[in-house]
């Protein structure tokens, strides 16, 4: 397997640009650069072979590749990962149960998961197959506002499938914070100090009064 980087005697170039915090940067025959590399037991590597003159980092080149390979990992674990949540209905799923589930799928779609939502059949209730498509086209009519309908009801074997993927608005949407709330109180804390600046007004009623006693 070729490797995606030249290394060492592999470099051709006449000079080479070194960067990096252990050696002096600047250009550098190749021979020099290799010679830094070598007193320090690491690896001249090209980074850049279509700069002129090349660029190359004195490094530990096992080191870097497997370093390079582990954000390889992480990056393609980031963009394929997907979470699949399930939810399953009976044919004869009563509207309070229905709307438990509906909430659920709410709160699983704005997190950006998938929903893979079922009907079970059980026994003899594989007649009422129709009854089980109505119930999940009404399941994705009360999520239209957050879902896509990926497939629609299909029967397999004793299950028909309905699977819904969020809208990309609604991924990662922010939410409102109570805190928010606490921030507006807070502004209005300064109040009853005006109540205090009116208090030696009302001390300056008594003494008419005074003024009768005599």
């Amino acid at each position: 397997m070729e490797e995606p980087f030249k290394i060492n005697q592999k470099i051709l170039a006449r000079e080479v640009r070194l960067v990096g915090d252990n050696v002096p940067q600047g250009v550098y025959t190749t021979d020099q650069a290799r010679k830094m590399a070598q007193e320090q037991n690491l690896d001249l590597v090209e980074i850049s072979p279509t700069a002129t003159p090349p660029v190359c980092r004195v490094i530990d080149y096992s080191k870097f590749k497997y370093e390079q390979k582990k954000k390889t990992r992480e990056l393609k674990a980031k963009q394929t990962k997907v979470v699949l949540k399930e939810i399953r209905f009976g044919p004869n799923t009563d509207e309070h149960d229905f709307a438990f589930k509906v909430k659920h799928a709410q709160e699983f779609l704005r997190e950006g998961a998938k929903i893979k939502s079922y009907v079970h059949f059980v026994g003899r209730s594989i007649v009422f197959k129709e009854r089980g498509e109505i119930l999940l086209l009404k399941f994705a009519q009360a999520l239209e506002d957050l879902a896509k309908v990926e497939q629609l009801p299909k029967l397999e074997g004793k299950r028909m499938f309905l699977y819904l993927a969020p809208k990309a608005a609604i991924v990662a949407k922010p939410v409102a914070k109570p805190a928010v709330a606490g921030d507006k109180q807070e502004k209005k804390a300064p109040k009853p100090a005006v109540a205090q600046e009116a208090a030696p007004q009302d001390a300056e009623a008594p003494a008419p009064a005074a003024a009768d006693t005599e």
